[in-house]
């Protein structure tokens, strides 16, 4: 079997011989997509950014494609799916907000279930949208419209990291929270042409990778075109070997769940990469967060109408997709690279496993001034069983 079909896929073609299954064929550079070889199989979509088509194909066909000199690599199109208040005081972003800065003129893409556009935390900064997803724009979910809400939401009581960045919605989500990744590579060539800056991927699939399947290649061009991509680690920690794609990707800043008092929350998914890199990049709050709830919509546990507390590095990704907007408008030239960076040096050693919490949790005052961060500090412990005890016996009258 040709080295041009990824080994999880291969497998695929062994177990359905007959099947038709969706996978994504990427091209040699020079081969127009018009022209692409597809070996009798209907495409479903062009995916220039990694000059690629979607596709349901037999096995057979799938093997003629492979056989073509125009055929670089044929990946499987995995599903995707979303990673199911004090934590922006906590990370240090209203300095960043007296500063001057609350990523006003950012372009923000939110990569998600949608968004409801009623919501008033959102009024007058949503630019445009577009759906990928086939279920219509509207957030029937509510992950989006709350993972959205962490990273820009303006309201009073519950404020995001960047409340004044502008919106763009990328469903690519369907209202049961699952897609393809070849609706997500879709939406991030919309997002490219609509000149965003930063995007959020609070979603992905659970399957761990080296950073070469599609999705994670996509998101590597992203960021060599100057996009920053923040990434959920994904829900299926403790165990190592847990982050799956994009988290993988070499070029996305990598996001961690951790709680307000410096440990990480047992679902964050864990490194090392399959090929042994360092992952995740820094860690932010990801446990009980409230933010911005859909109308009609009942995710998580509602505070009233209007929000509601989640779970998951969905809820930590927007935390650093929303510091990525404040650096830019404070510093308009800093690249993919660069902002990652300064999250690096910006980050406080939270004293764990790099592959647990990266570089650590991220500081967005000591981002800001580019400075190191000085490490976490411990956090007052209550007296457990055994002092109580002998403190009591302590306190027996003498025989």
């Amino acid at each position: 079997m040709t080295d041009k079909i990824t080994p999880s896929l291969a497998v695929k073609l062994d177990a359905v011989p007959q099947e038709p299954l969706p996978v994504i064929v990427r091209y040699r550079p020079g081969v127009a997509l018009a022209q692409a070889l597809t070996a009798g199989a209907a495409p479903e979509r062009r995916l220039g950014l990694l000059n690629a088509t979607a596709l349901r194909a037999t096995p057979a066909q799938i093997q003629a494609l492979s056989a073509a000199d125009m055929v670089e690599r044929i990946w499987e199109d995995l599903p995707v799916r979303a990673f199911l208040d004090t934590s922006v005081p906590y990370i240090g972003a209203p300095f960043v907000w007296e500063s001057g800065f609350t990523g006003q003129g950012v372009k923000v893409a939110i990569l998600d279930t949608g968004l409801d556009p009623t919501h008033p935390d959102f009024q007058g900064r949503i630019v445009n949208g577009a759906d990928f997803s086939g279920t219509g724009a509207r957030d029937r979910n509510g992950h989006g419209t709350h993972v959205a809400g962490i990273a820009a939401g303006a309201g009073a009581t519950y404020r995001g990291v960047a409340p004044g960045a502008s919106i763009y919605v990328v469903k690519v989500l369907g209202d049961d929270g699952g897609g393809m990744t070849s609706q997500v590579i879709a939406g991030l060539e919309w997002a490219l042409e609509q000149g965003v800056q930063v995007a959020n991927l609070s979603l992905g699939s659970s399957q761990a990778s080296d950073g070469t399947d599609a999705l994670s290649a996509a998101c590597d061009e992203m960021a060599r075109r100057g996009v920053v991509i923040c990434a959920a680690a994904g829900n299926d920690g403790p165990g190592s070997r847990t982050i799956g794609s994009p988290g993988t990707a070499r070029g996305v800043i990598t996001v961690g769940a951790s709680t307000e008092s410096g440990s990480i929350v047992s679902f964050s998914s864990r490194g090392p990469t399959l090929d042994g890199r360092v992952k995740p990049d820094i860690v932010l709050p990801g446990d009980k967060i409230v933010s911005c709830r859909a109308a009609n919509t009942s995710l998580g546990a509602p505070v009233d109408a209007l929000y509601t507390a989640l779970s998951g590095t969905s809820m930590a990704t927007p935390h650093a997709t929303g510091a990525v907007a404040l650096l830019l408008q404070a510093f308009p030239g800093l690249t993919p690279a660069q902002v990652r960076e300064r999250f690096i040096l910006g980050a406080r050693d939270l004293g764990l496993e790099p592959n647990t919490q990266g570089a650590g949790r991220l500081d967005v005052e000591a981002a800001y001034k580019g400075e190191q961060a000085p490490p976490e500090p411990p956090q007052p412990t209550k007296p457990g069983c055994l002092p109580a005890l002998l403190a009591l016996l302590s306190m027996r009258p003498a025989p």
